[in-house]
């Protein structure tokens, strides 16, 4: 009876890590789709754009977690690697900040304060790398704002 109730514990534990570290991973795509929405406010992605969003993920991002894809490599590359796919098949910003804002109502428990401001200054300093912030990037800082801020809808 024992070991059956252990290794029930085991299995369930794995399942827990597992799932944990599939919604970790989902977080950080996500965050590629909301930073992409900032970028692409204004109809176009700058390099300047594209090069503070790759200089925030290695200075702040992979310190978060020690949540690792399947390639073995931190999971908050996946900003980047879903930023480069949206950008490569030129998605919407609004299309794509809607996605964002989807998830986080969905999964309130992965945004703690720290997260939160961590995404906002990220945001903030996309819109800045280029030219100052437009008018485009200040309505959708402001939403990212609000949503944040608001909590997740019930």
């Amino acid at each position: 009876m024992r070991l059956t109730l252990i290794s029930i514990y085991r299995t369930i534990k794995l399942q827990i890590m597992f799932n944990s570290q599939k919604v970790g991973i989902a977080l950080y795509e996500n965050l590629g789709k909301l930073f992409y929405a900032v970028a692409m406010a204004d109809g176009t992605v700058h390099i300047k754009e594209l090069d503070k969003l790759k200089e925030i993920v290695r200075d702040s991002w992979l310190d978060v977690d020690d949540i690792e894809d399947r390639y073995h490599s931190d999971a908050a590359y996946q900003i980047e690697t879903v930023f480069d796919w949206l950008l490569e098949y030129d998605k919407e910003s609004g299309e794509c900040f809607e996605e964002f804002a989807d998830f986080y109502q969905g999964h309130p428990a992965l945004f703690p304060d720290h997260i939160k401001k961590l995404i906002k200054d990220t945001a903030n300093a996309i819109a800045n790398s280029f030219a100052g912030k437009n008018k485009a990037e200040l309505i959708l800082l402001a939403k990212i704002d609000l949503l944040l801020k608001n909590g997740p809808k019930v």
